[in-house]
């Protein structure tokens, strides 16, 4: 039935568009809203009297799976769910493509029954259910291309390294991790399993891994060191490198921290995304009133700028957000960072390399001497930073520049703790921005949240009280995790003559918070509870980011 069905048959993967399309026809226009994949399958399964699954919350036996073979599953898009009746009930999308089962009957002998389920899903839960890899692994098991050695001789390491069944896992583990928006990849040696854990939306997400990998564990870490151009030999000293990655139109730049540990090397790879498109500052989510005083901060002729946080708070998003508003042909631009984590056409951007002898302190000497308009400083790390910053501010300049604290009130108190002078500080210093990033509830699976903490919670909160809250739930779409995405939350404090007084006062954090808050300043949970009141996120984030003081220690969500 037309070559939408063909294509089914020939066991290709329907696109959306394909998929109403397809429903239409089968349909004769009897439906108002043309379907998906989803009732597509539906429609072959009740016409084929097969079963449907949409893999929902399904809990399969691990016994069963091991019973055939992870790269035929893989290729195929087959799972095995359950025993039914002497036969087994296996997931596919590919009603009419059945090479695939008859390969897994002729290897296990097995009757093997179909079940019609959504390609996209199955594909998410095949990879869940195997582990990254598992094809790979089956492989390596199949042909046993290499040997691993004992710590003393390292003599077939490098050939292991170079076999192409391990090329071909790294690769997947990295490609793996890019797809799913992973900002790290950790691996991890133990006594008796090699742990594969992804960054994602900034909470460590363990990822299935077959458990037979735990033998080319040194082989995988050679690998990435080949990879990063770091020696394979040494193995008793911390060794930091790059890979640079194209996937597709995209480009990542990936830097390898490998560490000695009790059971082997550990590896850490932070993946930053060339490429990414920067948002405009409307885009940044910022309330009204932050947005307007930031932006007025842009239009300054000199002076500094702080965006303050933990690592991983999109801190460097947001500076180079503020300075795509401001490139224009009459401004001279110029960065220093370590790394360079975007790159902006039309911006003279310097990588710093402690190596080559150029620190913060020399790069930013010398730009002082380029004639520049703006300067970004990657972050104000010591003293020295600090005073060239501030001078450069005073001579004329409008400087960005990055900070670790936990708030905006705690980034004046820090400077001059570098050694600053406080004049120096107060004199400078233009406005501070504290930022988070709290994750963003999927909007498939979340629910109102009824529990009597969330109800203590709303008689504590003014701006909660008539508010629905919602919380996480779980689904396929999100990984089980209830949360798809980050949105940032603000804090915004910009300096008053009072609290310049307050700053040649050394006056404490506190002390300037309170005054900040009576004059407007909105705090990063009053922030957080905006979001919470709009349904973006839940309660958990935003004390997960935020230390909100107006809540007693024993309320706990």
């Amino acid at each position: 039935m037309t070559e939408l069905l063909q294509k089914m048959i020939d066991g290709k993967q329907l696109s959306a568009d394909d998929g109403r399309l397809l429903t239409s026809e089968i349909e004769s226009g009897n439906r108002a809203e043309p379907g998906s994949e989803e009732e597509v399958l539906r429609w072959l399964a009740e016409e084929y009297e097969l079963s449907y699954n949409g893999l929902d919350g399904i809990k399969l036996d691990r016994e069963l799976l091991s019973l055939f073979p992870a790269r035929v599953l893989l290729k195929e898009e087959l799972l095995p769910l359950q025993r039914r009746n002497g036969s087994v009930l296996i997931a596919t999308s590919r009603l009419f493509s059945t090479e695939g089962i008859d390969t897994l009957k002729s290897l296990t002998g097995l009757h093997l029954e179909p079940v019609l389920a959504p390609s996209e899903i199955l594909q998410k839960e095949i990879k869940k259910q195997l582990g990254v890899g598992a094809d790979t692994i089956d492989q390596l098991d199949e042909e046993a291309t290499f040997e691993v050695v004992e710590e003393e001789d390292d003599g077939d390491l490098d050939n292991g390294a170079e076999d192409a069944s391990i090329i071909r896992f790294v690769n997947q583990v990295m490609k793996d991790a890019i797809e799913l928006r992973a900002s790290d990849i950790h691996v991890e040696p133990f006594e008796d399993e090699l742990r594969i854990r992804y960054r994602i939306d900034g909470v460590l997400q363990e990822v299935p891994v077959p458990a037979r990998i735990k033998k080319y564990q040194p082989a995988i870490v050679s690998r990435i060191k080949i990879l990063s151009h770091l020696n394979i030999a040494e193995k008793r000293l911390p060794q930091d490198g790059r890979i640079k990655l194209r996937l597709e139109d995209m480009e990542i730049d990936v830097r390898v921290s490998i560490i000695p540990m009790l059971h082997g090397e550990a590896v850490v790879m932070r993946l930053l995304r060339q490429d990414s498109a920067l948002r405009g500052m409307e885009e940044l989510g910022m309330p009204d009133r932050e947005l307007k005083m930031f932006q007025k901060v842009l239009t300054l002729p000199h002076g500094i700028a702080l965006v303050t946080g933990p690592t991983g708070s999109g801190k460097t998003s947001t500076l180079y957000t503020a300075l795509n508003a401001i490139n224009d042909s009459i401004r001279k631009i110029i960065t220093i960072e370590d790394p360079i984590e975007y790159q902006l056409k039309g911006v003279n951007q310097i990588q710093v390399s402690e190596k080559a002898g150029l620190t913060f302190g020399r790069g930013l000497r010398a730009i002082l001497r380029h004639d520049p308009d703006v300067i970004l400083i990657g972050e104000i790390r010591d003293q020295e930073t600090g005073q060239i910053a501030v001078q450069a501010s005073l001579t004329g300049h409008l400087v960005f520049s990055t900070l670790h604290t936990n708030d905006a009130p705690s980034a004046m108190t820090r400077l001059v703790d570098m050694g600053v002078e406080p004049y120096l500080v107060a004199s400078s210093l233009e406005a501070i921005l504290a930022q988070r990033l709290v994750r963003v509830l999927c909007p498939k699976c979340r629910e109102v949240d009824t529990t009597s903490q969330t109800a203590a919670l709303k008689q504590r909160i003014e701006s909660l009280r008539e508010a629905t809250i919602y919380r996480p739930v779980g689904c396929a779409e999100c990984r089980t995790t209830g949360y798809s995405g980050r949105h940032a939350i603000f804090e915004l404090m910009d300096l008053s003559s009072e609290i310049r007084e307050m700053i040649l006062r050394d006056c404490s954090a506190g002390q300037l918070r309170d005054v900040a808050r009576k004059k407007g300043m909105r705090t990063l949970s009053d922030d957080g509870w905006r979001l919470v009141q709009k349904g973006i996120t839940s309660p958990d984030e935003v004390l997960r980011v935020t230390k909100d003081q107006t809540l007693d220690d024993n309320l706990v969500i």
